[in-house]
């Protein structure tokens, strides 16, 4: 199939339904191979299906995204059965939402390690074969696409360890990019506003995002961020990197990261007391932060 994708092999994770079979599908019609990652073979298996029925190329893939040895067996089919690897969507994720005073330990335990350590296993993985490549004198164009959200960039009431997991993302994906950028290799994430099972598990969030019943645009559906994610996975998206980068309908933005402010330096020890001068010229100057979702 020919697309910005063509000839380029890309592992998507979480890929048996909501944004990770979208993205799946895309990149397929886009022309890249690709390997559909899910604990559920099932639904990996039916977008395998729906992939190959249409003239694309790709596998399931089984491997646990929390376990080191087993992500590097999903990079291993991968070379075994398309030859290369091009692109890491890591799009899995899961949810135990609480407030922060009855959040246990396996809540935090549970969210940390699908989103956070996820996100680092087959990554590792995946950039070991690409150092190893750029070493031997190839020219890499490798992809890392991670997923954050907005209660990473600002907070979500209810959920410290979704938010925690996925500002992780994102302070990840700027050191990758930081670090990999010698071998060839980018790293963004995406921050997806769409209708996936977890955004519309909440009765109210289920009822603002559903399709439309005419053939108006569907602002929701799950394909319009996959779209930026193939070109993020494309050959053409080199120059874009460190970027965390917002997709909901038909908007794509970059989110504006921490910056430090000009600040009140007064050349010496603040004393205690005095610290409070220095934090009312502080907050007259600042500009607000987005509100904390929920809040």
């Amino acid at each position: 199939m020919s697309g910005i994708c063509a000839g380029r092999v890309v592992i998507v994770t979480g890929a048996g339904g909501g944004l990770g079979a979208a993205h799946a599908r895309t990149l397929a019609e886009e022309g890249a191979a690709v390997l559909v990652n899910d604990i559920d073979v099932a639904a990996a298996q039916a977008v395998v299906g729906d992939i190959e029925s249409r003239g694309g190329r790709a596998v399931v893939n089984e491997s646990d995204i929390t376990n080191y040895e087993s992500s590097g067996q999903a990079i291993q089919q991968a070379l075994d059965t398309f030859g290369d690897l091009h692109g890491v969507v890591n799009n899995a994720g899961n949810n135990r939402d609480r407030m922060f005073a009855s959040l246990s330990e396996a809540d935090w335990d549970a969210v940390i390690s699908v989103h956070l350590k996820g996100h680092f296993c087959l990554a590792s993985h995946a950039v070991q074969y690409w150092r190893h490549e750029a070493k031997k004198g190839r020219a890499v164009t490798g992809r890392l696409v991670n997923t954050t959200s907005g209660a990473g960039l600002q907070g979500s009431i209810g959920q410290s360890n979704y938010a925690a997991a996925k500002a992780g993302i994102a302070a990840l994906t700027l050191n990758q990019a930081a670090e990999l950028g010698r071998y060839g290799v980018t790293a963004n994430a995406i921050c997806p506003v769409a209708r996936t099972g977890m955004t519309t598990a909440v009765p109210e969030m289920a009822a603002r995002m559903a399709a439309p019943e005419d053939d108006s645009f569907d602002h929701f559906a799950p394909e319009n961020v996959a779209s930026v994610v193939a070109w993020l996975c494309s050959e053409h998206s080199q120059h874009v990197t460190g970027k965390i980068v917002e997709a909901e309908g038909g908007r794509i933005a970059i989110a504006d990261g921490w910056r430090s402010t000009e600040g009140v330096d007064r050349g010496a020890r603040w004393a205690p007391a005095d610290v409070a001068d220095a934090f009312d010229a502080l907050l007259r100057s600042e500009t607000p932060p987005q509100k904390v979702w929920g809040s």
